[in-house]
């Protein structure tokens, strides 16, 4: 049965990283980082919030039809409401598929670190996304985001979380990758 396995969590905190490594070691998945679908829209820094719902979109129907092929699917994307996440658990059903959610979290310091460690070495897509997160307010945004997190978890049972604090990211992936196979939960 094919999987949507959407790594959730706070910006900067490793989503893109766990998602490449594992597309890359597991063949025929689809990475498919919104972020990067967002840069592919012409002016999306200008209208980022709209682009951003366009690139939502988008990701759905990508997400369909991969999952469709019968191959699973890894989606690195912050997600603080339901709201947000519902049409991707429907999407994986109706394609009878599993869908997958593990929250990638460390304490705010920690998140916050990374993040401006990120946006001031990241490549083009993500420096152009930590662009408009500090144009916000950075590493405030950051922790704005930990807070919504944590009051989004309670309503998400069945989400798996992953703490990343003090880990390098290969063994962030071997929990991931854990989490995925079914080995433990949180």
């Amino acid at each position: 049965m094919p999987r949507l396995i959407h790594l959730n969590g706070p910006s900067g905190i490793g989503k893109s990283t766990i998602a490449l490594s594992y597309a890359e070691r597991h063949p025929g998945v689809l990475d498919l980082d919104t972020d990067r679908v967002v840069c592919l829209i012409g002016g999306w820094r200008d209208t980022f919030f709209q682009t951003f719902r366009a690139a939502q979109l988008l990701a759905l129907a990508m997400a369909e039809t991969h999952l469709r092929t019968g191959h699973d699917v890894v989606m690195p994307q912050l997600a603080t409401r339901v709201a947000d996440v519902e049409p991707f658990e429907t999407a994986a059903r109706q394609c009878g598929a599993e869908y997958r959610e593990i929250l990638l979290t460390a304490p705010k310091p920690v998140a916050c670190a990374r993040f401006a460690g990120r946006a001031a070495g990241g490549d083009a897509t993500t420096r152009g996304v930590d662009d408009v997160v500090n144009e916000l307010g950075g590493a405030a945004v950051v922790e704005r985001i930990h807070d919504q997190l944590a009051a989004y978890l309670p309503l998400r049972p069945g989400c798996l979380v992953v703490p990343t604090g003090g880990r390098t990211p290969e063994q962030t992936y071997a929990d991931v990758v854990a989490l995925v196979d079914g080995v433990s939960a949180r």
